[in-house]
């Protein structure tokens, strides 16, 4: 006879021990209720103040209103997972001790490492739930929500504007005795990007051996049919190998450049409205843009986008472990005390490290990762006193 799907994974579920069903038991209810408090928090503080004054100030829709909260409702959910694995497993262990259900155990031969393995296991699954979230979920859910605040507002899409757009394309120069070298070949730069078009742009060549050109246009678009920028009203100034200046005007002009410049002015300003994919495509755009700082800080935040997910695990650690101490009495107002501080020491570490990472101080990995393995080390020390 063929059982059904719950049947299936009623029968899975018997085969975990006992003990760690009853030890997961007690850690569900509180990871639940630490998850809705801290996204409702964050909510309150991210999104639902601003949104008020939108409503107030522009006369924003409530329908509107509700809209983006929902759409934004993903990127506070999934920061919650890391502070709700910390309280509910600082929590759960802290009441088990309390009612010395702990003592018991240790009685009868468990070890502190035992009695947190499921807590552990609860705390990875946490980490990789974070990380599909952030990954899968969180970015299109914000760029939705950017998308329809723009438009309520009457404003341009971000992913349509930019400022001081800049793309140098670099390769093999020609030079006048015949040979090449590795050099600069067009500087691309534009004052703004609008909804698909450049204003005030300008554009300087050096890829023909003792010329240099520059191209001034009041506008400029990618031309997707003939694979070329079209420039807009403009001039074209030569000067020769001779020292000789040559200009010619004109009202419509193709020139052969990638589409780079404008897949750069589309960009995210926030690494979080990015997937991992394509994180790491910008990051090899700004790469070959020669902007090394930006490549840099989007290097750190890919790093980012693996160790958030760890905080999960590192606080699953840390709160089973300070929770499982022998004779432990915290009451659930001083977990959530003690949660808050943890919580603010390991982000401001975190951030520290981040900072150092962006200025260069730090190699990107090593910036992102050292407060992860700073906090499993602190982790490690808390569980081997729990061990006594």
């Amino acid at each position: 006879m063929m059982k059904t799907l719950p049947q299936r994974i009623q029968s899975q579920l018997r085969r975990i021990p006992l003990l760690d069903r009853w030890l997961l038991g007690e850690l569900i209810g509180p990871l639940l209720f630490a998850i809705a408090m801290f996204t409702v928090l964050a909510l309150t503080v991210g999104v639902l103040v601003e949104l008020v004054r939108l409503i107030s100030e522009f006369n924003l829709p409530v329908l509107i209103a509700i809209q983006v909260l929902l759409q934004r409702l993903p990127s506070f959910l999934v920061l919650s997972f890391p502070m709700a694995t910390l309280l509910a497993t600082l929590l759960a262990y802290g009441r088990l001790s309390t009612n010395s259900e702990l003592t018991a155990l240790r009685s009868v031969g468990v070890t502190a490492l035992r009695m947190i393995i499921p807590a552990l296991a609860l705390a990875l699954v946490m980490s990789i739930l974070t990380f599909l979230f952030n990954d899968v979920v969180v970015p299109p859910s914000n760029r939705s929500a950017e998308v329809t605040l723009s438009r309520a507002l009457g404003k341009t899409i971000a992913s349509e504007k930019g400022d001081n757009i800049i793309f140098p394309r670099f390769g093999r120069v020609e030079q006048l005795d015949g040979s090449t070298s590795k050099g600069l070949l067009q500087l691309f730069y534009a004052h703004k990007f609008r909804e698909g078009t450049m204003s005030r742009v300008t554009l300087l060549d050096f890829s023909r051996a003792g010329f240099t050109q520059m191209l001034l246009a009041e506008t400029a678009e990618w031309n997707q049919q003939e694979a070329k920028w079209e420039f807009f009203n403009g001039q074209i100034l030569t000067l020769t190998p001779s020292g000789s200046t040559t200009s010619a005007d004109f009202d419509r002009y193709l020139y052969p450049l990638s589409a780079a410049p404008i897949r750069i002015a589309k960009l995210p300003k926030d690494a979080r409205n990015m997937t991992v994919a394509e994180a790491l495509k910008a990051e090899q755009l700004l790469q070959d843009s020669g902007d090394l700082k930006g490549a840099r800080k989007l290097q750190v935040r890919i790093q980012e986008k693996f160790t958030f997910p760890m905080a999960c695990f590192v606080f699953g650690l840390i709160g089973a472990s300070l929770g499982s101490r022998p004779n432990n009495r915290t009451s659930r107002g001083q977990g959530f005390a003690l949660s808050i501080v943890m919580i603010l020491t390991y982000y401001l570490l975190a951030f520290s490290f981040s900072a150092m990472g962006v200025k260069g101080t730090l190699p990107p990995i090593l910036a992102a990762w050292s407060p992860v393995l700073i906090s499993l080390a602190g982790g490690g020390f808390l569980l081997r006193q729990a061990s006594r």
